[in-house]
């Protein structure tokens, strides 16, 4: 397999033929590269006015590698052929190698170029690529290999020294300025032939017999041009050197390389906005800078953003007064039903897992930044906009089980928990998860309701002012995604999850009903404890319905399909069922407890309700055209069955419910209850009811 090495831009802050005078002394040999031996020049070109100056050497080199293998290879030293093509006018130096010893077995190919700073004409950009084809050395690929890359790794390394060291030599031989080229006097006439300024030239190649055949520089310059070579590099496009030190720390050539040859395949290939070089690095990190794996993984990474626009509101943000990684998550703007359903529990349980890979690595990171042991990190939690759509019980459910593999498998990685901005409507949520979390873990909560963040004790306690994120009122811009709805165009339907043979957990939980003009679907709940709590969750997956619910003190009859009151019936397209008997009286038998919700096709409805009494309660889904006395005058079944014929006459929801005793809130009750007026359009029109206390929430 080819191996590639591309490093980035280094930068020389002194003029181009300053440094050109400088690289001109490493020939004939270096005595810095004690491997270079000698070199000896085989072809040279100048061309009349001087611009254009390519010279090939052929180089001798001492290879470090086994005295064995040099025994067995039968050689002792290695031969280079090096082509430099300079041009003075355009200021740039094009360099090509390639291996003439075993040129059948291996192939070397390397570039270089010397570049005037696009942004800086007296700076100079230097550029080096190559690529290594082993193809059969006697049995020992793969130690060659090795010892090509251990090589050729050192060498580039000392190259800027080099430069360095010989522009110390000039400096203290009073050689400080080079002056540029400037064309003949003669050229300064219209007559003259002097060549017209051209676009940068990469290297030259010079035939062999230029000068034997007397080739004009216009005939040369026209027959030398080579695509696959690289060219100067902007900002924009290239990563420097000293910028990958300073932003992304020590980096070996190698590794310096799998960055740059992945941003730059990104660059080619992802259609808009490339990722951060940070984050780039990270999935070179996580395959040990295995540049194909961390490409499958990144790749996979980009789908899943793309599909779901970061609707997932988190990510890293500096650090806090202590040193830890801060994790910033938006809980509040985040459609955690959304995600559930498009992509799964499992999915979001392993990118969860991998947000904390990263905060172990960025524990280490911090430990050598700061000099003291950094183990943990401390995580922001922003709750504005969190209402009783993200108390979803299979999103809660999910959340726990998250909160339980992350605490068994990455114990005390958490340093601190800041709780911002919590609602009214926080500790129902806090209620439900709190017992699942280990009682060391739960003393690192803080939790701040409003804007009391922003007074003494607060953020400013643990977070310097300069990185507080802006939507918090800082000055920091804080680029974590902003979360928002997730369509239902990305939500996994039963046909995907089929062919790709996987199955949603909250698929498993769902009921699928049917809802027909004149025969609404009811589910009975048993309320033993008063006070328990009355969740549930639906899509209207078809036609438009009503929402009910009712309460009766004695419990309807069994559904029979020979009745001609209570019954049910069983469709292709799911289950129908009715509870309550056409002789009920409604005020008399049974009494409704939530004021009736219109839910139109598409829409998802998520609600609870507080019960007062013991007894049995009916969730009821009806027909939405249905008379208001529909309930208590059932059709037969025969009529009913009949109905199915018309599609029209027929509705589908997909429904979930719960009951969550009332000791799951250990107290908080209240809590339930004071947020339904802020959070549900079902109980705004309820609060007055002596009936009911509930809190409902339906999104669109």
């Amino acid at each position: 397999m080819v191996q590639k090495y591309q490093s980035p831009v280094r930068v020389y802050k002194h003029p181009f033929e300053l440094i050109m005078a400088a690289y001109e002394r490493r020939f004939p040999t270096c005595p810095l590269i004690p491997m270079f031996v000698a070199s000896d020049t085989v072809n040279e070109y100048k061309s009349e006015d001087e611009a254009i100056h390519v010279i090939e050497r052929r180089c001798k080199l001492d290879i470090d590698a086994p005295r064995l293998l040099k025994k067995i290879a039968g050689v002792d030293y290695v031969y280079f052929v090096q082509k430099n093509s300079l041009n003075r006018r355009e200021r740039t130096l094009h360099i090509e190698a390639y291996n003439e010893t075993f040129s059948n077995r291996v192939i070397i190919n390397e570039h270089c170029s010397y570049t005037v700073h696009p942004d800086n004409e007296d700076w100079t950009c230097f550029e080096q690529s190559a690529s290594l084809d082993i193809k059969s050395f006697f049995g020992f690929e793969s130690t060659v290999e090795k010892i090509a890359m251990k090589q050729y790794t050192s060498n580039i390394k000392k190259g800027k020294e080099i430069i360095e060291y010989y522009l110390k030599q000039m400096e203290e031989e009073g050689i400080t300025f080079v002056p540029r080229w400037t064309p003949p006097v003669a050229c300064k006439s219209e007559s003259s032939t002097c060549h017209p300024r051209r676009p940068v030239s990469p290297a030259i190649n010079i035939p062999e017999s230029a000068t034997k055949e007397g080739l004009s520089n216009k005939e040369i310059l026209n027959t030398s041009s080579s695509p696959s070579e690289p060219t100067a590099g902007t900002p924009d496009d290239k990563l420097d050197a000293d910028y990958i030190k300073r932003y992304l720390g020590d980096l070996t050539p190698m590794q310096e390389s799998c960055l740059i040859r992945l941003r730059q395949w990104l660059q080619e290939t992802h259609k808009g906005k490339i990722p951060k070089d940070e984050h780039i690095l990270r999935f070179l990190r996580a395959r040990d800078f295995n540049i194909d794996k961390a490409r499958e993984i990144l790749c996979q990474s980009l789908t899943w953003r793309k599909q779901h626009q970061d609707y997932y509101a988190g990510g890293w943000h500096h650090h806090d007064k202590d040193g830890r990684p801060l994790y910033v998550l938006r809980l509040g703007q985040m459609d955690t039903k959304g995600l559930v359903r498009a992509l799964g529990e499992e999915a979001l349980l392993r990118y969860v897992l991998s947000i904390n890979e990263e905060g172990l690595r960025r524990c280490e990171e911090n430990t050598k930044v700061f000099g003291r042991p950094i183990s943990s990190w401390t995580c922001l939690v922003d709750l504005e906009g969190l209402n009783m759509r993200h108390l979803w019980r299979p999103g809660v459910k999910a959340l726990l089980r998250i909160i339980e593999v992350v605490e068994a498998n990455y114990p005390e990685t958490l340093g601190r928990l800041l709780i911002l901005r919590a609602p009214r409507v926080f500790p129902v949520l806090w209620t439900l998860v709190s017992p699942f979390i280990d009682d060391n873990t739960r003393k690192k909560f803080l939790i701040y309701a409003g804007n009391d963040y922003q007074g003494p004790g607060g953020l400013l306690d643990y977070i310097d002012k300069e990185i507080i994120p802006d939507f918090l009122g800082g000055e920091c811009m804080c680029e974590v995604p902003e979360g928002g709805l997730v369509p239902k165009s990305l939500y996994r339907t039963a046909e995907e999850l089929e062919n790709e043979d996987i199955k949603l957990w909250t698929e498993t939980i769902y009921q699928s009903a049917s809802v027909f003009k004149g025969a609404p679907h009811e589910v009975l709940i048993q309320i033993v404890d008063a006070s328990s709590v009355i969740t549930w969750d639906f899509d209207v997956c078809k036609g438009d319905i009503v929402f009910n619910i009712f309460h009766s003190k004695r419990a309807p009859q069994p559904p029979k399909k020979d009745s001609l009151g209570a019954h049910s019936i069983t469709s292709p397209g799911g289950n129908n069922v009715q509870l309550i008997d056409k002789v009920w009286q409604l005020g008399r038998d049974y009494s409704m407890v939530e004021s009736p919700l219109i839910c139109k096709e598409g829409e998802s409805v998520q609600g609870s309700h507080v019960t007062r009494w013991p007894g049995f309660y009916i969730l009821q889904w009806k027909f939405h055209s249905m008379p208001a006395c529909a309930t208590t005058n059932l059709p037969r079944v025969d009529d009913v069955l009949a109905s199915l014929q018309v599609s029209s006459h027929k509705c589908k929801v997909m429904y979930y419910t719960e009951v969550i005793g009332s000791e799951d809130f250990r107290g908080s009750m209240t809590s339930l209850e004071s947020s339904h007026s802020g959070f549900s359009q079902l109980s705004a029109a309820t609060t007055t009811s002596s009936q009911s206390h509930s809190s409902s929430m339906i999104s669109r």
